[in-house]
């Protein structure tokens, strides 16, 4: 009897664990805390909101901070190189990387909406 008795409460059991694991883990609530829409798909952006309420604006990288995040990532892989000329190329800022010779070896742009580094050849 007492054999049958723990078979039924561990089935008891068994099935109360999957329906707590299925609210908590992938119930509606978690669905619909993205908003209206394909909640989490790709067409879902999050709108950021300032303090007052209003969606915020992003500040862009100015030339003086891409001068500086490039050249801190070249001190950092090889401090022979420097940075040549800064461009401004639409969305990106472009760099050219140089040796003590001048040599230009690498365009590296800076976007200016996120910061990225990206290798342009």
């Amino acid at each position: 009897m007492t054999k049958l008795l723990k078979i039924f409460i561990s089935g008891i059991l068994f099935v109360a664990m999957i329906g707590f694991s299925h609210i908590f883990i992938a119930g509606p609530s978690r669905a619909n805390a993205c908003g209206v829409g394909a909640q989490g798909g790709e067409s879902y952006v999050p709108q950021r909101r300032g303090s007052t309420g209003n969606l915020a604006r992003k500040s862009f990288i100015t030339k003086e901070q891409a001068f500086e995040m490039v050249s801190r990532h070249i001190k950092r892989l090889n401090p022979n190189l420097k940075i040549g000329q800064l461009n401004d190329a639409g969305r990106l800022f472009e760099a050219e990387i140089v040796t003590e010779n001048n040599e230009v070896v690498q365009l590296i742009g800076v976007d200016k909406e996120t910061g990225r580094l990206l290798l342009i050849n």
